[in-house]
Parts: structure tokens; C-alpha cells; sequence
């Protein structure tokens, strides 16, 4: 019989629907019942692409006897972090505290208002390497709260205090060339010069600081980023066959991912790759960013045409078991059997499949190294069957729910993408997914964005700061590619909201709404990890609404936010991606960013300046289009006019322009200088 999940929007809540467990969902009702009960509350948190998440629910949740004890002794809450990133945020802070570590599944026991006394991660259903099983956990913390609540209640009531305290500590300042060369220096020493990307297993894609590199440009920052961006592109972690990252690398040389493939990832690092193409003409970073869109049009967009947040790492594997990696390792047997033994011995030396295994039970994730690209029509037939072969395997769950966050960052890569290669159709899938988070996930009555959506309906989670910031740029974006005037005053609107909800009073911003459900501390996280802060998504799109706008404020304001956490781009690089990349640009004369318009009737003369300006601009810099005759609402576009019957381009920095140019020569060489 469906538990309390079964009217939720979360594909992870879903996914818990069916369990003996009574779950409920995060709220008020859910308190007031701890509250009423005298029970403490059993908070599980994870997401439906979590492997270990589906482990803990396969041994523990289904288990009949393990949900009796649970329902009989705690308030069950089930929540997704990608839903509630609020929640996840100030509890992860809990158990990293009381453990030392963190990850999902997450296990928080709280008392009825909300305060955390106990804390871990995943919990096996007997005891082992040196983890005690669940049962014991759910013995334990029954036997304290009901012998000594007392002492639980006040210990609570001191875990919350000191960490509601716990603030960042202050990195103010501003960043100088001298910051700029030490955050270099450091993540040089960080740098594995073999395998690229930073530190030791596991590695996740570095996406900020690799934009960051592509920003400072010199010699050494590329040499990082284009042997890091060449080491994902080739290993294990990239889906050789239709393109897509997985999340990250179990190991230090990209062979095995963990095979989840989250929308978060490919979007930033689309924008990545675009921006290395751009840069150093690399067919490699090309066909990762053709690929890498192919496989978001194909496999994540929904049918309401915004992008889904993830594809499983499980499947199903021959036997009927779910197994991580199911759906993408091989073995020299599955080659042969798909290609035939001639085409299959020669896919196993292109793919680096080998008898022993690179993965598991004696199987192999594909890479490619570069053996048989001197052959690219068999290559490509070759891809083209495995491809086809494999999808007649269990494919993995989709969690199909829209994020507003992920899809914003998907629309700035992609609308960048699109012009840079001259891909109309991915201008027009990015304004598709931007009209949905408009129409659906914004509330004008109450002046708010919803964060998540499923199946043409809203979620009612609230939108944090990345949401309001990554979807104000991506709208930015779309205001200059389309010469749509409405798309900056969305951005606007969407702004106004984060100074007046999410402004801390300090010169940065807290994430989370003033008028957002109060936890026992207000969660403001400046540093990038996976994703950016939300901070670094606030200076990113307040910079390119600047630079789109002219407007002074807007610079004053990002300008305000950067000081209040320069110091983190020398202290701490690899966490401050974001922050770096826009302090390279500016502090480059010869790379900061410039306005361009571009103005003329609609066709490919006008369609070829406007390519050149989004391939060869300065990172950051901002293309707005017209027809010449009207502004349109853009001040960059006033008295902007035809020359010579031409499609004409206007170079401009801080909105003082050079001569007008109709020619491509001549829009490069001002671009270059």
C-alpha cells in the first residue's frame, strides 16, 4: 500500500512511495506530529540517482521488520536534496560536525523542532567494517530519547547553537594580479600533470576553476585546463558512444566513473568545452560539446521541453539485478557478439577493453585514447552499433523532475554553444526550456520562483539563490542571441527579488529567502563545489546584466558581493572558480570583456558578424542583435545603424564604441585589439 510519498512531484520521493516505512514529506505537519507524539524525527535525505541511496532503501526501507521499528519509534521525513537544497545544506553542516564526514544517504535524527542530535550517513542492515548496523543505530537513539531526553534535548539545543555560529570565515577583499598568479601557483601544486584535473581519486569535474584557466589564458593555465579537459574527454568518465559525463571518477585517471550523469555537470562543462573550442580551436573540445547536446536533446529533454535532472547510475544487468554500470561496461565477448570478431578485437583496442577489465566481474568502461580516429567512417559505424546495441539493454531511471538552477546554467551554455557553432536549432531549444521556467516555475503574484517542476507541474519548494542567479543569466543570454527585450526585463525582475529577499546586509547575499522556512540556521555557502555558490551565480549574471545594460548599479553591486570573499580566490582556488574567472577578465585589459552590436536585416551577413562576435569576443563579454531601424529596448542598440546597407558591428567597452566595421576582417581585428 503507497506510503505518504505517493502524491509527491520528487522522482526520489517516488521512488520511496511504495515502502512499509511511513515517510512523510518535509513540513509543518510532519513536526507537529513529532511534537504531538513525543517522537523524534528520522530525517533520510538523498537523491534518485544515488546509488548507495538505493542500496539503503533495498536492504533497509523494504525491510519489513526494519519499517515497523521505524514507524513504531521515530516521525519518518524523506527528503530530496535536489528538491531542498536548504535542507540538505544546514544537515549535511550537522553531520559533517558530529562525524566528520558527509554524503548520501544522509541520516539525521531531530528532535520535534527540528535541532539534530545524531548523525551519518549510509547504515548497513548488519554490522560491518566498523559501522553498526541500522537496526543498532535505530536501538540506540530510541533507548537515549526515551531514558534520557533531557540530556538529548539540551545537547541538541547546543549542537544547533554552535553551529548557527559556525560562519564562513570572513574572506574579504579585492582581488589583485598578485591574488591572481597565487591562485595559480597553488592549484599548480594540486595539479596532476599526467592525468590532469587536481588532487587525488576521486575527481570530479573541476568545471569552475577549468573556466577560470580559460579566463587567465596564459600559458600555464591552459596547458591545466586543455590536459585536464583532454583526459575527461578521452577516459572512462565520458560516454564514448553518445556523449554525456558521468559525475565523477572513482579513480585519479578518469576510467571508472561513478555512472550517474547529472544535468548540473554536462551544462557547465558544455559551456567549458565551448569556451576551449573558442579559444584553441580543439576538434576534441568540439565534438564533446556536439555530442554532449545531442545527448541532452535526446536523453534529458523533457517532453514539456526543459531538461531533466539525471540518468541513474543503476540498471539492470543480464541477470536481472540492479547493478552500477550495467548499462555502460563491455567485456571483449559483448564486442564481438555486437561487431563480429574482426570489428570487435579492433573496438577492444580503440575502447581499451580489455580481458582483465578495467571495472568490474571482468568488464570495462569505454575510452579512447585515439587508436583508429585515422580511420573515422568505421570508427563512426563502429560507435553507431554499440550504440544501438546497448539501448536494447535496461536503460537506467531517469529522473525526469526540471531544476531551475541546472536548466538556467544549461541555457547559458547552450545559447553560447549555439552561436558559436551556428546551431539555430539549439538557440531554439534553449528559449523553449527559458519559456517553461518562466511560465511554470515563476509565481509573478507572489513575486517568486519555484525551484523544481515535473511532468508540466510546479513543485512547491521554494527557489534559492543559485535559481533566481543562474536563471537571471541564462535570460540575459537569451535577451542578446534572440534582440527579445523581454528576456532582460525578466532578468530584472528575477534580480530585484535577490536584493530584496537574499541580501545579507554585509555586501553578499544568503541563500535562502528572508520570508523561506526558518531552519536553525540560515545556510550561506560561498564557496563552489559541484556547482557554483550561489553567490558566484549572483556576480555572474549581475555582470552580464551590466555589461547587456549599461547600468552602473548593477557593476556596483557585483562589484559589493566579489569584495566581501576576494581573499578565497588565493586562499582557496579550487573553491573559487567562478570569482576567478571574473577577476581574470577584468584585471586583463587586452581580455576584459566588451559590448557588441550587431545590427542589419536578418540574414547570413548579419548572421556571420554575429558568429565571429560570440567566437571571438573576450570571455564574459556580452552580443546583443537588431535590425538596425529600433532600439528595442536595448540601450546598446541606440542610434546603432545599418552603414552602407550592411549588416554592421558596433565593438564598445563600458558603452564607448569603436568605429563601426561591416566586414569580418575588421570586426576580428577589433575584437583581437
Amino acid at each position: 500500500m503507497p506510503n505518504r510519498l505517493s502524491n509527491a512531484t520528487s522522482p526520489y520521493l517516488l521512488q520511496h512511495a511504495d515502502n512499509p516505512v511511513d515517510w512523510r514529506e518535509w513540513g509543518d505537519e510532519a513536526f507537529a506530529e513529532a511534537e504531538r507524539t513525543g517522537r523524534p524525527v528520522l530525517l533520510s535525505v538523498g537523491y534518485a540517482a544515488c546509488h548507495w541511496c538505493h542500496v539503503m532503501a533495498h536492504e533497509s526501507f523494504e525491510d519489513e521488520a526494519t519499517a515497523a521499528r521505524m514507524n513504531e519509534r521515530f516521525v519518518n521525513v524523506k527528503v530530496d536534496r535536489e528538491e531542498r537544497p536548504d535542507v540538505d545544506t544546514v544537515y549535511m553542516a550537522a553531520t559533517q560536525a558530529l562525524t566528520g564526514q558527509g554524503g548520501w544517504p544522509m541520516t539525521v535524527f531531530l528532535t520535534p523542532d527540528r535541532r539534530p542530535f545524531y548523525a551519518g550517513t549510509y547504515f548497513p542492515p548488519t554490522a560491518r567494517q566498523g559501522m553498526p548496523a541500522f537496526s543498532q543505530v535505530l536501538d540506540a537513539v530510541s533507548a537515549a530519547w526515551t531514558d534520557r531526553r533531557e540530556e538529548v534535548v539540551s545537547s541538541a539545543a547546543g549542537i544547533a547553537a554552535q553551529l548557527a555560529e559556525q560562519r564562513l570565515v570572513a574572506a574579504p577583499g579585492t582581488v589583485t594580479p598578485a591574488d591572481l598568479e597565487a591562485a595559480r601557483t597553488t592549484l599548480a601544486r594540486d595539479f596532476d600533470p599526467t592525468y590532469g584535473g587536481f588532487g587525488r581519486a576521486p575527481k570530479f569535474p573541476p568545471s569552475m576553476v577549468l573556466e577560470a584557466l580559460l579566463r587567465d589564458g596564459s600559458e600555464q593555465a591552459l596547458e591545466m585546463a586543455g590536459r585536464t579537459c583532454t583526459a575527461m574527454a578521452r577516459g572512462g568518465i565520458y560516454d564514448q558512444l553518445v556523449g554525456g559525463f558521468a559525475r565523477y571518477s572513482v579513480d585519479a585517471h578518469w576510467v571508472v566513473p561513478h555512472f550517474e550523469k547529472m544535468l548540473y555537470d554536462n551544462a557547465l562543462l558544455l559551456g567549458v568545452y565551448t569556451h576551449l573550442w573558442r579559444r584553441t580551436g580543439d576538434p576534441l573540445a568540439r565534438r564533446v560539446v556536439e555530442e554532449t547536446v545531442a545527448w541532452l536533446l535526446a536523453e534529458l529533454r523533457t517532453p514539456q521541453g526543459a531538461f531533466a535532472a539525471s540518468l541513474d547510475a543503476d540498471s539492470l544487468d543480464a541477470t536481472g539485478h540492479l547493478h552500477e554500470g550495467a548499462f555502460y561496461a563491455w567485456t571483449p565477448e559483448h564486442l564481438s557478439e555486437v561487431l563480429g570478431p574482426e570489428d570487435g578485437a579492433w573496438a577492444a583496442r580503440v575502447f581499451t577493453v580489455t580481458t582483465a577489465g578495467t571495472f568490474e566481474h571482468g568488464a570495462s568502461t569505454l575510452q579512447r585514447p585515439g587508436v583508429g580516429e585515422d580511420v573515422p567512417a568505421r570508427l563512426a559505424d563502429v560507435r553507431a552499433r554499440l550504440a544501438a546495441a546497448r539501448e536494447q539493454r535496461s536503460r537506467p531511471g531517469l529522473d525526469d523532475k526540471v531544476v531551475a538552477a541546472w536548466n538556467g546554467w544549461l541555457v547559458d551554455s547552450l545559447v553560447e554553444a549555439a552561436l558559436v557553432l551556428g546551431r539555430s536549432e539549439w538557440l531554439v531549444a534553449a528559449r523553449t526550456a527559458a519559456d517553461l521556467l518562466w511560465q511554470l516555475h515563476w509565481r509573478a503574484d507572489e513575486q517568486r520562483l519555484l525551484r523544481t517542476s515535473r511532468g508540466g507541474r510546479a513543485g512547491t519548494a521554494a527557489g534559492i539563490l543559485e535559481d533566481y542567479s543562474a536563471v537571471a543569466a541564462a535570460f540575459v543570454r537569451l535577451a542578446g542571441a534572440t534582440g527579445d527585450a523581454v528576456w532582460v526585463e525578466r532578468a530584472r525582475t528575477l534580480l530585484g527579488v535577490v536584493e530584496e529577499q537574499f541580501a545579507d546586509g554585509r555586501g553578499g547575499w544568503f541563500d535562502t529567502a528572508a520570508d523561506a522556512e526558518e531552519l536553525y540556521t540560515r545556510p550561506q555557502d560561498v564557496t563552489d563545489n559541484a556547482t557554483p555558490s550561489g553567490l558566484s551565480a549572483t556576480l555572474r549574471a549581475l555582470g552580464l546584466i551590466a555589461r547587456l545594460t549599461g547600468e552602473d548599479a548593477y557593476a556596483r553591486r557585483a562589484a559589493e558581493g566579489a569584495a566581501t570573499v576576494g581573499a578565497l580566490v588565493a586562499k582557496a582556488p579550487r573553491f573559487a572558480g567562478w570569482l576567478w574567472a571574473e577577476a581574470a577578465s577584468e584585471a586583463s585589459p587586452a581580455a576584459a570583456p566588451v559590448e557588441v552590436a550587431v545590427v542589419g536585416p536578418a540574414g547570413q551577413e548579419r548572421d556571420a558578424l554575429v558568429r565571429l562576435a560570440w567566437s571571438e569576443a573576450p570571455a564574459g563579454s556580452v552580443v546583443v542583435v537588431g535590425d538596425g531601424t529600433s532600439a528595442a529596448g536595448f540601450a546598446l542598440l541606440e542610434d546603432r545603424t545599418v552603414r552602407d546597407g550592411r549588416a554592421t558591428a558596433y565593438v564598445c567597452r563600458g558603452f564607448v564604441c569603436r568605429l563601426p566595421v561591416t566586414d569580418l576582417d575588421g570586426l576580428r581585428a577589433q575584437l583581437a585589439a
